[in-house]
């Protein structure tokens, strides 16, 4: 076992023991007296038929991803000659081998195995070849990987974003996160997961960049985050916060056991090269799903529709992938909140990652009417931008949802002229103009004069009975945040 050298996985599809089973299978079927003959000592168990020395690699399985030790036909073949030679009796090869199709795409070890300790040395690597697979399985966006590990309810989903500065990407301006802990609310009885009340959130805003530095080609909207309150925080400080966010949702690390705690991010390549600039420390066993690249997969194979690019009028091409916005487009979600800001893209992410895995089952969250009294000027630049076309759309009923919320406040109304809208677009307010001389339309009345609660949620006045009954449900939905 000290000796190896690389090969080719090409030609290595035959389960080891399943080469014996087959041939003892073959004995009993046709009734051969195998414990009679010259050769038998061989077959007395597995352990003697490994005396023949079988050259052997690990691989998983594409359809079932579990682990096996495997060799070649070739091998098998060898082992027939070698009793026609020594013995003078053929055996057949035998065509109820378990075959295997290898996953891995690159060169494997090479062993030998001669006796019982080098294989169950080798068996025991199993669960580690099994781990590296899944992690390059659910990092690829494998659907079917990735809808087991939703539905065995175990696990973890901790989606991430953070918003950097355009000029130096190192200098994070924002961090958001949402995470829903599947494993928890399936004890507690609450499945699927209600993102609005079973998701975890949280935004950070760090203070020496907050008003300082300004994204012209893709501004952010730190002051706009809708599932909370944002927390304005020290740069030192942003490191241990994020490594404390991951601490109490991962489980400890291991060789051969995949985490509890599975990554969710749209940008997952540079989130972990900013992670690494500040040294954060993840698990290696930590699963990581890639959004878009799951996405991207999913229409591949066929599962998400045809699709047209909204610029071009084309098919969509297969090999596509969707930014964050187009994607919450081709899900129908309303978008009633600011992109760009890291707590809202964080739980737009895990919210289009629930709805690709289990789009029936999941409620969507209540439409918003924000009511914008945060003193802070958003991070965005004083130019009107073009209005928003999304660049790929389910056609050719899907229309899609505008990406500002209907607020007839000053303050709203000033960032939804940054979000996309140009000056002169109808029902909109030109930037040299008053407020007091805006004049909203009738929805806009009723909307503006019923009152909201701190979230910009419209609210209605309710009986006594009904106000306590709707406190005690409220109760329970809290009691149950993941």
């Amino acid at each position: 076992m000290a000796d190896f050298h690389l090969v080719d996985v090409r030609g290595w599809d035959c389960d080891l023991q399943s080469v014996y089973t087959a041939y003892m299978g073959y004995f009993q079927l046709d009734s051969i007296p195998w414990f009679e003959r010259s050769w038998g000592h061989l077959f007395n168990s597995f352990e003697d038929f490994l005396a023949f020395s079988w050259p052997v690699i690990t691989v998983t399985d594409t359809w079932t991803g579990r682990a096996h030790i495997v060799t070649r036909m070739t091998s098998v073949g060898a082992f027939v000659k070698m009793i026609k030679t020594r013995f003078g009796e053929t055996l057949p090869l035998v065509d109820n081998i378990l075959k295997i199709d290898p996953f891995e795409n690159h060169q494997r070890h090479l062993r030998t195995v001669s006796d019982w300790a080098s294989y169950k040395k080798l068996h025991a690597t199993l669960p580690a070849v099994f781990l590296a697979a899944l992690k390059t399985r659910i990092r690829s966006g494998e659907p079917r990987a990735i809808q087991e590990l939703w539905e065995a309810k175990d696990k973890t989903f901790l989606a991430i974003d953070l918003e950097t500065s355009e000029r130096n990407p190192s200098s994070i301006l924002e961090w958001g996160y949402a995470a829903v802990r599947c494993g928890h609310l399936h004890t507690l009885g609450t499945w699927p997961p209600v993102p609005e009340d079973n998701y975890r959130k949280g935004h950070y805003i760090v203070s020496e960049y907050s008003g300082k530095v300004v994204n012209k080609h893709s501004p952010t909207f730190p002051w706009q985050y809708a599932f909370g309150d944002s927390q304005v925080i020290p740069k030192a400080k942003l490191p241990e916060i994020i490594q404390a966010t991951i601490s109490s949702l991962a489980s400890p690390d291991s060789e051969t056991l995949a985490n509890s705690l599975v990554l969710v991010s749209h940008a997952v390549s540079e989130d972990l090269r900013r992670f690494e600039e500040m040294r954060i420390k993840l698990p290696h066993n930590v699963l990581i799903i890639d959004v878009p690249t799951f996405e991207a997969c999913l229409f591949k194979a066929g599962l998400r529709g045809a699709m047209l690019d909204a610029k071009s009028g084309t098919p969509r091409l297969p090999n596509t992938m969707l930014s964050l916005r187009s994607l919450l487009h081709s899900l129908s979600l309303n978008i009633d909140y600011a992109l760009h800001n890291a707590g809202n893209d964080a739980f737009a992410c895990l919210l289009a990652l629930q709805l690709l895995l289990d789009p029936k089952s999941t409620t969507l969250p209540l439409p918003r009417v924000r009511n914008s009294t945060n003193p802070y000027t958003p991070s965005i630049s004083r130019s009107p931008a073009p209005l928003f076309v999304s660049p790929v759309l389910t056609p050719p009923l899907m229309s899609a949802s505008r990406p500002w919320s209907h607020s007839a406040s000053p303050q709203a109304a000033a960032a939804q002229d940054h979000i996309g809208l140009g000056e002169n677009m109808p029902g909109r307010r030109s930037p040299h103009t008053s407020s007091k001389f805006l004049a909203p339309d009738r929805t806009m009345r009723r909307l503006s004069a019923l009152p909201t609660e701190e979230h910009g949620r419209i609210t209605y006045k309710r009986s006594a009975s009904a106000s306590a009954l709707e406190g005690l449900t409220g109760g329970l939905a809290r009691a149950t945040i993941g």
